[in-house]
């Protein structure tokens, strides 16, 4: 299954065995600005759609980050906490967030496509 994106300008991408790695998309990188600091959810950490999980720090605000579909946390991308400049310069890869297991796969066919999330972000 491809990448898909919800309203709060995050992505998750289906891996496998259910697993799924989630970050913010460019647009959301665009209106923050440079990102300094990662607040990420807890590894073992269970949450719902919709739940804050983490916070994003940049030069011009904070903002909390949601999560996209029920799962719980399975990893965080180390890197990106020493060098948070990677949400910046290579948002739909290197700067993911964390990885999740996710409860409902089914959540993820109601999220948007690329072509539904360009027409969305292109709006708000």
């Amino acid at each position: 299954m491809p990448m898909k994106f919800t309203s709060d300008h995050v992505w998750i991408e289906p891996l496998d065995a259910g697993h799924a790695k989630v970050g913010i998309t460019p647009h959301a990188q665009d209106a923050l600005g440079d990102v300094v600091f990662v607040e990420f959810p807890a590894v073992g950490s269970s949450h719902r759609k919709g739940d804050v999980c983490g916070v994003v720090e940049s030069v011009k605000v904070a903002a909390d980050l949601f999560m996209p579909v029920d799962g719980t946390v399975t990893e965080t991308n180390e890197a990106l906490r020493d060098e948070p400049a990677l949400a910046n310069t290579d948002p739909l890869s290197a700067g993911w967030f964390f990885k999740i297991m996710v409860a409902d796969p089914a959540q993820l066919e109601a999220l948007m496509d690329a072509s539904q999330y360009g027409q969305f972000s292109a709006t708000s």
